[in-house]
């Protein structure tokens, strides 16, 4: 990094070889396609490549730039999300498809597409603070304080922006799995995302 700060190009790029692939990953797990992904994951390192000089040498790379990813993803959901509120439902989306297809039989493969679509679905209904925090939590195995530094939240509030999470992504899959039992549509109402902002009242 301090390299990269003199205006060494090559040791951007050995930044940029290091973090590309789980910075994408973090982005691919909160929009809803690849190209998307990229897209975020280009900006955020263009955004480093202009504030190389105000790293804060107190905090690990790995945190900086998954802010920037998390932040910039947060933005483009509630972009597209006020986008579908006037524009109609997102019914024809495609599904993203995050898990090894690699599987023993087609049946098997077909019942894990659907589950993964299921998961994305509930975590689609999130508001973006909740989403966020599960994704980094639950998918990326980061701790509690690394999340509270990449939303730019106080640890308290991250627990509970979990806590609460999990509560309402287990409510939604219940819902959709007693919807699909009685024969009826899994998607509720506007399918738009839940919106508990209560969370934010948790900042110390």
């Amino acid at each position: 990094m301090r390299l990269a700060q003199t205006g060494d190009e090559a040791a951007f790029a050995e930044l940029y070889r290091r973090h590309d692939r789980r910075a994408w990953r973090v982005a691919r797990n909160l929009v809803p396609s690849d190209e998307d992904a990229r897209d975020l994951v280009q900006e955020a390192f263009l955004r480093v490549f202009k504030n190389l000089e105000r790293f804060d040498f107190n905090h690990a790379f790995s945190t900086w730039l998954y802010r920037i990813v998390t932040n910039l993803a947060i933005d483009h959901l509630r972009k597209r999300r006020t986008a579908f509120s006037t524009s109609g439902t997102d019914e024809d989306e495609p599904s993203p498809e995050l898990v090894d297809t690699r599987v023993e039989a087609p049946s098997a493969e077909l019942e894990r597409e659907e589950t993964v679509s299921e998961v994305q679905a509930c975590l689609d209904s999130l508001a973006p603070h909740f989403q966020s925090a599960l994704v980094l939590r639950e998918l990326e195995g980061l701790p509690c304080q690394e999340i509270a530094e990449i939303v730019g939240a106080t640890h308290v509030t991250v627990r509970w922006r979990l806590h609460r999470g999990r509560k309402l992504f287990q409510d939604e899959w219940e819902r959709r799995q007693r919807s699909r039992e009685s024969g009826g549509p899994t998607n509720s109402g506007d399918d738009f995302p839940v919106h508990d902002d209560l969370s934010e009242d948790f900042d110390d």
